[in-house]
């Protein structure tokens, strides 16, 4: 009876030897994953050149946006609207409470 379950303990104990092997296996054939990059910095004069392409102030518009991009590190797309895709450009307010970024 001693010698059955000395047997079975022998045996889990092979199992888990077997797995806990087979899991560390480590394939040095391959070179390592490189680290996941950081989001790419945002070109702001570009994308407040084309926000404020139909605006009729531009250089105001310009300033404005240029200033919001360089806090938020992002621009809604398009020429107006669509700030669901940037919500701290939407959010920024001027002293007097109005919208700063354009």
């Amino acid at each position: 009876m001693t010698v059955q379950k000395a047997f079975v303990a022998m045996l889990i104990a092979s199992f888990l030897l077997v797995h806990f092997v087979n899991a560390q296996k480590v394939d040095y054939s391959k070179p390592p994953a490189s680290a996941p990059q950081g989001p790419q910095p945002l070109d702001c004069i570009g994308a407040c050149k084309y926000r404020c392409s139909e605006s009729s102030r531009q250089n105001l518009c310009n300033r404005a946006c240029g200033s919001c991009c360089h806090r938020c590190h992002c621009v809604p797309p398009g020429t107006s609207g669509n700030y669901e895709a940037c919500p701290c450009y939407f959010n920024l307010m001027t002293h007097n409470t109005t919208r700063k970024c354009p």
